[in-house]
């Protein structure tokens, strides 16, 4: 078999290692990349682990079931926050494409506290903490 020599196999190629899957729950497209999903999904790890978003609430085994639960969501949530918004902000901004991961990673860190603070804007609360 004659190697692929010719401009329209490179050209195959070369799109197929620029196409990045969407992932996809029961046959609709969720516009999630994979990679943003698991920079966001670290980033709430180290937000809840040194930064101590998600607090315990106490030590026995009911309060400590759901603080687990509650961090289990947290995480959840932040990479999907993560996944969701991290192309938007860098549409928003000029932020080069290379740090797409770096952001996702930040927007899943930051995404307890800057969606709580989204909404009280919204709402007319005022700016929470």
């Amino acid at each position: 078999m004659p190697e692929p020599t010719s401009t329209t196999a490179a050209v195959t190629m070369v799109a197929a290692g620029v196409s990045i899957p969407v992932l996809s729950a029961f046959g609709v497209p969720l516009g999630l990349r994979a990679d943003l999903l698991i920079a966001g999904f670290f980033g709430s790890l180290v937000a809840i682990i040194l930064l101590n978003s998600v607090p315990s609430t106490g030590d026995t085994w009911e309060q400590l079931v759901r603080t687990t639960m509650r961090r289990m969501f947290v995480a959840f949530a932040s990479s999907v926050t993560a996944g969701y918004l991290t192309p938007l902000v860098l549409l928003l901004s000029s932020i080069p494409d290379p740090l797409l991961l770096s952001v996702a990673f930040a927007t899943g860190g930051g995404a307890q506290k800057v969606l709580m603070s989204i909404i009280s804007r919204i709402s007319g609360q005022g700016g929470a903490s």
